[in-house]
């Protein structure tokens, strides 16, 4: 069973991490490098006011500083991170398609690929929603904990709502499902960023579509790899 956990991960995270790296060059990296560019200036423009106070500092920040170049570089970085991203997931699921114990198929997969796409990417966009470079955010900390207290919440709740025998499980799960929402996510004093509104809300939309279709696509390769590799 291990060995076929393992195959089903790789295979179908490889191919999943290619299909979401291909997406994403056409929807969230051009706005991506966008808010980069749009920051860059913004910081250009304030170095040189204060030059005369903090220039060799600023430029020693700088050197320190170091990013992937553009072009095949950050691509490459790019396509390396979505794929092991995806491999990481395929084990998840994968995992949880052996401990279930029933045959999975590639509709079924896309149906689990959905469960953790609300659970990992919606829920907790509720609270935090995807931000551009140059977007203020909350406390780093508190913001991972809350993101994590989400998506377990959530992940339990859609649980005990599909698998629930009975009411008192149902209401439970959809208690679990409000209360990190209920607490609130972690929240900066003052919410301010200089990017246009329109970028703002384009990246949020295409960051929903290409995700979406990555964990629908995920839990289908999921589901198909691990009943093809039955046997192994």
């Amino acid at each position: 069973m291990f060995r076929r956990i393992v195959m089903t991960a790789l295979a179908a995270g490889a191919l999943a991490g290619i299909f979401v790296t291909g997406l994403q060059m056409v929807t969230t990296v051009p706005l991506i490098s966008f808010a980069e560019q749009y920051e860059g200036g913004a910081e250009s423009g304030h170095e040189h006011g204060e030059e005369a106070t903090d220039g060799e500092e600023s430029s020693h920040d700088h050197s320190m500083a170091w990013m992937p170049e553009e072009g095949f570089e950050r691509h490459g970085f790019t396509l390396l991170t979505s794929v092991l991203m995806s491999v990481g997931y395929s084990f998840m699921l994968a995992a949880l398609f052996a401990l279930r114990g029933q045959n999975v198929d590639t509709r079924q997969g896309v149906l689990w690929g959905l469960a953790g796409f609300a659970s990992l990417y919606v829920a907790p966009a509720l609270g935090i929603p995807p931000e551009l470079p140059g977007m203020m955010g909350g406390d780093i900390d508190h913001r991972q904990l809350w993101w994590i207290a989400t998506a377990i919440a959530t992940a339990i709740s859609l649980g005990l709502l599909v698998f629930g025998t009975n009411a008192v499980m149902r209401i439970a799960g959809v208690v679990i499902m409000v209360i990190p929402h209920v607490v609130g996510a972690p929240r900066p004093g003052e919410f301010t960023h200089d990017l246009p509104t329109e970028v703002v809300a384009q990246f949020a939309v295409s960051s929903l579509v290409t995700v979406g279709l990555f964990w629908a696509v995920l839990g289908g390769l999921v589901g198909y790899f691990f009943n093809k590799f039955e046997d192994a």
